[in-house]
């Protein structure tokens, strides 16, 4: 489960790009019940999603260059000294280290299967406010078009632990932070079947989102105009789950967890 303790090496911050931020802003706010809190005018637009006071996510305003989607970020201790780490494992620097007032500094990436990823290194800043609650961030999934890449690149990078779990017809890798238990597991890797790559889908990190009703929170977004990539189903153990993209066409899932999911 994800903690704001934030380990090196776990997710720690979530934002989205799109290309019209109003919209965006209406859409999440209405589906997760979120309030937006523009950063300031030296922020070139960026803001946080709030519940509560509490920081959930951010957005910013993307270029006409700009895919939209949710970015995962991971903690680190040095964006420096993980830039050159990414780069000798055979990723690729979208944006290079750069410093965020006093908050903290950032850096992107894409791994070499194809899927984009941040970090943020933690100053005043330590990440969002909140995770692992009815509407908060609270797993992350790498969808990869050569899972065993992935794996070795990640850990590389972040030396994340795994645990190889069958999950119906495909292995479903488990991962934990350096040094964590069971019970500190941020997310997962798992193989892009050739059903999925062949309609153009590509390697990515989904970010899940807790409700308390998966089944009314995709009838809610499919209302405002998002798409189902996967119909709510459920996952002994885990619990019941949903892929969508949003009306601009970023992923995202959502997930009621069972009991014994956390």
């Amino acid at each position: 489960m994800l903690t704001t303790a934030f380990a090196p090496g776990s997710p720690n911050w979530l934002d989205l790009t799109s290309p019209d931020a109003p919209a965006s802003v209406a859409f999440y706010s209405t589906v997760f019940g979120w309030a937006f809190e523009p950063a300031g005018p030296e922020s070139g637009g960026y803001g946080f999603f709030q519940q509560d006071g509490r920081t959930v996510a951010a957005l910013g305003p993307g270029g006409e260059a700009a895919r939209p989607g949710w970015t995962v970020y991971f903690c680190t201790a040095d964006a420096d000294r993980t830039t050159e780490v990414v780069e000798a494992a055979g990723g690729k620097v979208r944006l290079a280290p750069f410093t965020v007032f006093t908050d903290g500094r950032a850096a992107g990436y894409t791994d070499p299967t194809g899927a984009a990823f941040a970090v943020w290194e933690p100053r005043d800043t330590p990440g969002l406010d909140v995770v692992d609650e009815p509407g908060t961030f609270c797993w992350a999934e790498c969808f990869s078009v050569d899972a065993e890449a992935a794996k070795a690149f990640y850990r590389a990078v972040f030396s994340w632990q795994e645990q190889d779990v069958p999950l119906g017809d495909v292995m479903y890798t488990v991962l934990t932070p350096a040094g964590g238990g069971t019970e500190d597991a941020h997310g997962g890797i798992v193989q892009l079947g050739p059903e999925h790559t062949a309609a153009g889908t590509t390697s990515h990190w989904l970010p899940y989102i807790e409700v308390p009703n998966v089944d009314a929170a995709v009838a809610l977004a499919g209302q405002l105009g998002a798409t189902v990539r996967t119909a709510p189903t459920d996952v002994h153990g885990v619990g019941r789950l949903a892929q969508l993209t949003d009306p601009h066409g970023a992923a995202f899932a959502v997930i009621t967890s069972s009991v014994e999911g956390g």
